[in-house]
């Protein structure tokens, strides 16, 4: 396309109202929820950035998909439509439906990992920690040192340290590694793809040591675009065709399909090993469901087989990713510090240089989400000490290493005015940043306790 605005590329076919709270119901509000941006109800805030995971609106071929919708408790045609359209793409020859991606990392490493063992990943996302953690195991980050500095301007900053994992395997010993995961993109990271070049590497290392490797492949079709768009030798390649290469390097994968398949709910778990896929199914039909529904309704299996056809196209995908740029561009030209480049679903601000002042264990990262809040409405999520923080024996607390708020855009939600609006809500705060302060944690749960974690302010 030769002009400069990327429109979006779909027209608005059904609206829903959105809620306009004062200054002081926010402030009642977040008051009420413990300072917890998770603890509000929707209707208290006014553009929700909370999550891209399942709070994107569906296409008129979804919502005609699921009018077709087959709930059959066995053999369901729309699960074989959703296995047929997930083979086509991984090429994994077992699928296994579940209602969204944390049921299949705990059916995964549930089966494949045992206490005391090591699961490395570029940067293990907040359930995928807790999964393996749950087991008694250690999940243990291995991005490169670009993907730890928010201003490095790299293309490939999910990119996994490969003499990092090397270095690991030798160290404790190939026993003590079940698996070797990898996240397309690395959300906690600031949603940076990982290269063809890097995926290819870890490949190597798993055969060299006989590992298993599996994607967290949630956002699969926006790192395939980037590999489009940055790594050499693919601009010619369809989305599709990067994706299906990207699958080929792995040996299976788990995905919530509330990312880039465009649904509301659900989620799958596919390899190619099948003695391992039936292990899996045993506890798939313990806990989710019968494996040809896994927990999900026939018409959500119909709306996941066409978001998945959709998410792939390359209109979609341009606007996508420069939706999120646009946000990231305008924020940035204000000097507002932000993970460089701008990721896939977000844009990621960075609290420990917004706040100085603020030490990690105050929470900067949480003092900024509170303040977007507070400010416009804006609701976003701290990816920082909150979230990755860990406690130690002697009471005090080992910092995360970056300090983040992620403002995650929901897909084909919001339009180039909401956007807007953020951006100048973000600028609004930082002419203030100065007289901005921490917070304590008040009551905490043992696992995720970012999720119902209670604060106050200092």
């Amino acid at each position: 396309m030769p002009y400069r605005t990327i429109i979006e590329p779909f027209r608005i076919h059904t609206v829903q109202a959105i809620d306009l709270p004062t200054l002081p119901q926010r402030r009642e509000a977040i008051e009420r929820a413990g300072y917890n941006l998770f603890g509000l109800h929707a209707d208290e805030v006014i553009i929700d950035l909370l999550t891209d995971s399942g709070t994107g609106a569906m296409s008129s071929r979804q919502w005609a998909g699921m009018m077709v919708g087959d709930e059959s408790y066995a053999g369901s045609r729309s699960y074989f439509r959703f296995r047929d359209v997930i083979q086509d793409i991984t090429g994994f020859s077992e699928v296994i439906p579940t209602h969204q991606g944390r049921a299949a990392e705990k059916i995964l490493f549930t089966t494949v990992v045992t206490e005391g063992q090591v699961v490395p990943n570029n940067t293990h996302f907040d359930t995928t920690r807790a999964n393996v953690e749950y087991q008694n195991a250690e999940a243990r980050d291995l991005v490169i040192a670009e993907g730890r500095d928010p201003a490095a301007e790299h293309p490939f900053k999910g990119n996994m340290d490969v003499e990092a994992l090397i270095d690991l395997v030798e160290d404790v010993g190939r026993d003590k590694v079940p698996v070797v995961m990898v996240t397309v993109t690395n959300n906690s990271g600031g949603g940076q793809p990982v290269s063809m070049a890097n995926l290819r590497a870890v490949r190597d290392v798993c055969d060299t040591y006989d590992i298993p490797l599996f994607l967290d492949a949630c956002r699969f079709a926006e790192n395939a675009w980037f590999i489009k768009q940055r790594e050499k030798g693919y601009a010619d390649r369809t989305p599709k065709e990067i994706a299906q290469e990207m699958f080929s390097l792995a040996d299976g994968a788990t995905m919530s399909a509330k990312k880039d398949g465009l649904s509301n709910i659900g989620g799958f778990l596919a390899m190619n090993d099948e003695a391992l896929a039936q292990e899996c199914r045993n506890l798939l039909i313990l806990t989710e469901g019968f494996p040809t529904y896994g927990g999900l309704a026939g018409y959500d299996l119909e709306a996941i087989a066409q978001g998945l056809t959709e998410v792939l196209q390359e209109e979609y995908l341009q606007y996508r990713i420069r939706s999120t740029a646009y946000l990231a561009d305008k924020v940035g030209a204000a000097g507002v510090p932000i993970v460089r480049p701008p990721g896939g679903h977000a844009v990621y601000l960075d609290a420990k240089e917004f706040l100085p002042h603020i030490p990690a264990h105050q929470y900067p990262a949480q003092s900024l989400a509170v303040e977007l809040y507070l400010e416009g409405g804006v609701r976003g999520v701290e990816i920082g000490s909150v979230m990755f923080g860990k406690p130690q024996a002697d009471g005090s607390e080992l910092p995360a290493p970056m300090e983040l708020v992620r403002l995650a855009v929901p897909r084909r939600t919001y339009t180039q005015s909401h956007i807007d609006y953020v951006g100048e809500v973000v600028i609004a705060v930082a002419e203030r940043s100065d007289d901005m302060r921490g917070y304590r944690i008040l009551e905490q749960a043992p696992w995720l306790r970012h999720f119902t974690a209670t604060f106050e302010p200092l």
